[in-house]
């Protein structure tokens, strides 16, 4: 469904999302927004938690490791955040070989030939 509203943009450069866009995406302040910029338009998406993506892999792989019960718990969390930081460090690095601060990879590189 299509929605549109205008806003103001307050001295400091912050905005305020709509209610109704709040309510929709079911935000509230601990949750992040992906910010894109993209041909002068700015898109603002929530970020998906790793676990929520991940979650089945990870308790598999610690299951199949021998871990339940409390010990089960604490070491999901550590490898969610682990996960977290490695896909943060990999959209980092895109972004700096895109926009030509960092070179990127060769074929040669990847590939050995």
């Amino acid at each position: 469904m299509y929605s549109k509203r205008i806003i103001s943009v307050s001295e400091n450069g912050k905005i305020t999302i709509p209610n109704s866009f709040y309510q929709k995406l079911n935000l509230d302040n601990s949750k992040k927004m992906e910010c894109i910029y993209y041909k002068n338009t700015i898109v603002l998406k929530p970020v998906k938690k790793v676990a929520d993506t991940f979650s089945v892999e990870i308790l598999k792989d610690l299951i199949s490791e021998g871990y339940s019960g409390n010990e089960l718990i604490i070491k999901f969390q550590e490898r969610t955040e682990e996960i977290r930081e490695s896909i943060d460090d990999l959209i980092d690095e895109a972004e700096k070989i895109a926009s030509g601060e960092i070179e990127g990879y060769s074929l040669e590189d990847v590939f050995g030939e």
